[in-house]
């Protein structure tokens, strides 16, 4: 038999090689990184289940955000943590709440050199845990929508370009872009979590957000794991109600689904490359059972060739060098 023709092996034989036809990127300018920011301490409180990752001061929190930045990272996604819970959440959409605070302390930090977004819920703030007001042991969907619209203007006061609401409630972009638009907040875009499934996945990010429920699931709001065509038709709702981006989370277990909201969304696409999934690599590279920083890099290459713009990653501040 002849030899082949066709080699494809004739470009890969160089890392140069490799470079110059290499069809997926990876660069800081895909990366948001997620912080964690918390009142009432003096010192950052390391993540026992997330390792690398802090519950930071507002000290912290800047010289963090200042040492990502350094890297080329410019976008930031930012969680608090109240001193105090009730059952309304009325810290996330109290003025000098924390997450408020520290949105405020990185937009004095960074001018408009950064992009800030804050992550739009209730489930850090409430007491029960879960993302919405709680009557009966059911999340009641309208009046929580009143409560994430005052939190997006709370934000939005503070110094957000983006609000991301994450609470999966029926109309949430809606009800929180009138909400912007009649407070003079036009210009504040919204980034909804478009298809946030009930994973598994979760469980590291709960410890760090200190937000598990105190009784049930978050399976009667978010989305059942083994729906594809319903996140569709969740993304196609908020675009219509006015999303600028949308986004899926989890990310790795969902590959299929960012391929699918991509392919048919006319804004940009973003994916949560989630706490557990972070969680499951550290713990394995800290075990000597794989190279974690190629696989952070593999799995996030991978979520960007599903077709995500955007990807929201704890690997941020590695996978970029100064």
């Amino acid at each position: 038999m002849p030899f082949p023709v066709d080699r494809p092996r004739r470009l890969r034989r160089t890392e140069a090689l490799r470079s110059l036809v290499r069809e997926t990127d990876v660069l800081p300018r895909h990366l948001i990184a997620p912080l964690f920011v918390k009142a009432g301490i003096t010192e950052p409180e390391a993540i026992a289940s997330m390792p690398g990752q802090l519950q930071h001061t507002l000290e912290s929190l800047c010289k963090e955000a200042r040492e990502i930045h350094a890297r080329g990272v410019r976008a930031f996604l930012v969680f608090g943590i109240p001193a105090a819970k009730d059952a309304v959440g009325s810290q996330a959409y109290a003025p000098d709440g924390i997450s408020q605070q520290g949105l405020r302390a990185l937009r004095d930090e960074f001018g408009a050199d950064v992009v800030l977004i804050g992550d739009l819920c209730l489930c850090e703030y409430t007491d029960h845990g879960h993302c919405g007001v709680l009557e009966g042991g059911t999340v009641r969907n309208d009046a929580t929508l009143e409560l994430y619209a005052s939190t997006a203007i709370a934000q939005a006061e503070a110094g957000v370009d983006l609000v991301a609401p994450s609470g999966m409630m029926d109309g949430q972009v809606a009800m929180i872009r009138d909400a912007l638009d009649e407070a003079g907040h036009a210009e504040t875009a919204i980034m909804a979590y478009a298809a946030k499934y009930a994973s598994a996945h979760y469980g590291p990010f709960r410890e760090a957000a200190e937000c598990a429920p105190q009784e049930g699931d978050r399976s009667g709001y978010q989305m059942d794991p083994a729906n594809a065509r319903e996140a569709l038709r969740e993304a196609a709702f908020d675009i219509e109600e006015g999303a600028d981006i949308v986004m899926v989370k989890p990310a790795l277990p969902y590959l299929d689904v960012i391929s699918a909201v991509a392919e048919m969304s006319p804004v940009p696409v973003a994916a949560y490359n989630v706490s557990g999934e972070y969680a499951m690599v550290k713990a394995a590279a800290e075990r000597g059972w794989i190279d974690g920083d190629r696989v952070a890099l593999e799995h996030v290459t991978a979520i960007r060739r599903a077709g995500a713009d955007l990807v929201i990653t704890y690997f941020a501040k590695e996978l970029c060098t100064s």
